[in-house]
């Protein structure tokens, strides 16, 4: 077991290099398959289809319905088991009552430590405590559950800079001129990261908004609060009640059709458009690709879903923040490890989950466009070349 986990420590140690686009990994892959090294994977209400004996470290995600993770799935179950680590993945679906059956279940199963990206930050903290009440190590993956002192690790990019990176690439992108529509989307209400990835664009983009360089189409909340450089929770609260996609496609289809519908010709032209993903981005591009009086979009999206690097390089989508998942979850098994060998684990940062101060780690991201799109995630092995048409 040593060696395995001194072998594990070099391979997360170079997975980590490939966030700036050096070295090579196993490639992510939408396809959700058992890596044959002692791991198990389980769907959300599949309670008793684990492996006989101990799970080390259980992972609970929010749904696989998603790209993104099953990308993550595949991740773990590859770090994890070359480590030589007993793990279980179930999925909670969409569902905070699955998500907490889910815990309940692991921890019947004798895991040490549990990884869980929430599906709602604050209904998870329930679970959490029961996973703390039985002597389980909580490590919050990608999402902080909050109201709660069950947490012990936070496992993150830096959002705020993944929101300040996508206002950014619309300054840098915007056609010239002033008034310029700026259509705004947003996250999940019930995901912290939601309000993080906001402010960091909020940072960025007010300036532009407050001296007339762009003007707010779809959100009379966002409007109202132009001239406020920075905002509380509950005023990015209220913008977001206007402008939420929920993470769901159909949702952003939705509301992007309701928007362009409610406005004149004079927000439309060449627009801007803030979209929170690249599930999101893609729906709401396409609503904006099929308007005849939009002239062109500029959209932002995150995760480097294989579909939206499509997009890319067809032009449908203009960037999207990579998030390699190779290192997050190499992060996160790291300190799994840490755990497991009654070691600290290493952390660089603390956020606040409204109950106390979580240590954290926090991993980097990359803007991705048409210009870089073979360096960041075809060189650095995240994906190939043959899974994309037009690629240069």
């Amino acid at each position: 077991m040593k060696k395995k986990v001194l072998s594990f420590l070099l391979a997360a140690t170079m997975v980590m290099g490939l966030a700036t686009g050096c070295g090579s990994g196993a490639p992510a892959s939408g396809d959700a398959k058992d890596s044959g090294n002692d791991t198990t994977t389980a769907e959300a209400s599949n309670d008793d289809s684990s492996a006989s004996g101990d799970i080390q470290v259980g992972i609970v995600l929010p749904t696989k319905d998603e790209p993104r993770w099953l990308q993550d799935q595949k991740q773990f179950e590859t770090i994890l088991g070359d480590a030589g680590f007993t793990n279980q993945v179930l999925f909670s679906q969409g569902s905070s009552a699955t998500e907490k059956t889910n815990v309940e279940t692991l921890i019947s199963k004798g895991i040490k430590v549990l990884i869980i990206c929430a599906q709602d930050g604050a209904a998870a903290s329930a679970a959490v405590e029961e996973a703390k009440d039985a002597g389980v190590k909580v490590i919050a993956y990608d999402r902080l559950i909050t109201g709660t002192d069950a947490v012990d690790y936070y496992v993150t990019f830096d959002s705020f800079a993944v929101g300040a990176a996508q206002g950014q690439y619309l300054i840098d992108n915007a056609p010239s001129g002033s008034d310029i529509p700026l259509y705004l989307f947003a996250g999940a209400a019930t995901d912290n990261n939601a309000f993080i990835f906001f402010e960091g664009a909020w940072s960025v983009l007010q300036p532009k908004v407050a001296d007339g360089t762009f003007k707010i189409a779809n959100s009379s909340e966002a409007e109202a609060l132009q001239d406020k450089a920075e905002l509380s929770r509950e005023e990015i609260g209220k913008i977001i009640g206007q402008v939420t996609t929920d993470w769901d496609f159909n949702v952003a289809k939705s509301k992007a059709e309701a928007h362009l519908t409610a406005v004149g010709s004079d927000m439309k032209g060449d627009v801007l458009v803030l979209a929170p993903n690249d599930g999101t981005a893609r729906s709401i591009a396409d609503v904006f690709a099929s308007d005849k009086d939009v002239s062109s979009y500029v959209i932002t999206g995150q995760d480097s879903e294989k579909a939206s690097v499509q997009y890319i390089i067809d032009g449908k989508q203009s960037m999207t923040v990579f998030k390699d998942t190779r290192t997050l979850a190499a992060d996160s098994v790291a300190m799994a490890v840490d755990i497991l060998d009654d070691k600290e684990p290493a952390t660089d940062s603390t956020y606040n989950n409204e109950k106390i101060d979580v240590p954290a780690k926090q991993t980097a991201i990359v803007v991705v466009t048409k210009d870089n799109v073979k360096d960041a995630l075809i060189d650095s092995g995240y994906y190939e070349a043959s899974e994309f048409t037009g690629l240069e």
